[in-house]
């Protein structure tokens, strides 16, 4: 959600929302549309349901934000990429 409103999406908008504008906004790598599904699924139950997740869900939710952020943050900042630069400022 932070990830996507920083990136222009509306805030106060569903999960969902936030997922698909950075689908559909290239915001995530083309081919990780099934990330994408699994994550929203993942993350659906986790708001909608009082269930604990299992260590496996755990790790494959971080290692989406992570590739999320590397791939909006950190690689653009190594080649300097004008607007993330100023952003980091």
């Amino acid at each position: 959600m932070h990830i996507a409103v920083d990136q222009g999406a509306d805030p106060g908008k569903k999960f969902i929302t936030y997922v698909n504008y950075l689908a559909d906004n290239g915001y995530t790598p083309p081919n990780a549309r099934t990330w994408v599904d699994e994550i929203r699924n993942l993350g659906n139950e986790a708001n909608h349901e009082i269930v604990i997740m299992d260590e496996q869900a755990a790790k494959t939710i971080l290692k989406f934000i992570e590739m999320l952020l590397k791939f909006n943050y950190e690689f653009p900042a190594e080649v300097n990429v004008p607007e993330v630069a100023e952003a980091q400022e």
